[in-house]
């Protein structure tokens, strides 16, 4: 038996072969979707997956703004940060961070699920967030995919 055929082959940056995507996101809840994304920058659907390696795809999220959330969590939920100053904490509600920006509720979401480190900034460089169904990517030729299949 040849044992030279049993080597575990390693992606890095010149053998990832990274893609573009198109994911719809009106209409599907936040969690669904963000962890979705998520899988899709770090690229744990591919069968090279590499932990340490920029290996995922490009995903480009057209209707960013139109996500949902089920119960009352538009109200309920709040981002919580601190200025650095002495009585400086900050609440604002889903509902809130959604009118001050539409895109910021999916681009937090999605930030909250990759890895907290420098492969984590980079990765999400390669998120492309847009309210409406229009994008300037159309040089890349990307392809849609339908979160509902995706596994």
């Amino acid at each position: 038996m040849n044992t030279l055929s049993y080597k575990t082959v390693s992606a890095n940056k010149a053998t990832a072969n990274k893609s573009w995507v198109i994911v719809d996101a009106e209409g599907q809840p936040l969690g669904r979707v963000a962890s979705n994304i998520a899988k899709i920058l770090r690229g744990k659907h591919k069968p090279n997956f590499t932990p340490h390696v920029d290996c995922g795809d490009n995903v480009i999220v057209l209707n960013a703004g139109k996500i949902t959330l089920t119960g009352n969590k538009w109200e309920d939920k709040e981002y919580i940060w601190h200025t650095g100053y002495p009585g400086g904490q900050r609440r604002m509600t889903a509902q809130e961070l959604l009118n001050k920006d539409e895109l910021k509720v999916l681009e937090k979401s999605v930030k909250g699920m990759l890895p907290k480190n420098k492969l984590g900034s980079q990765l999400l460089r390669n998120l492309h967030l847009y309210k409406g169904s229009e994008h300037k990517h159309e040089a890349q030729q990307p392809t849609q995919i339908n979160l509902a299949e995706f596994k």
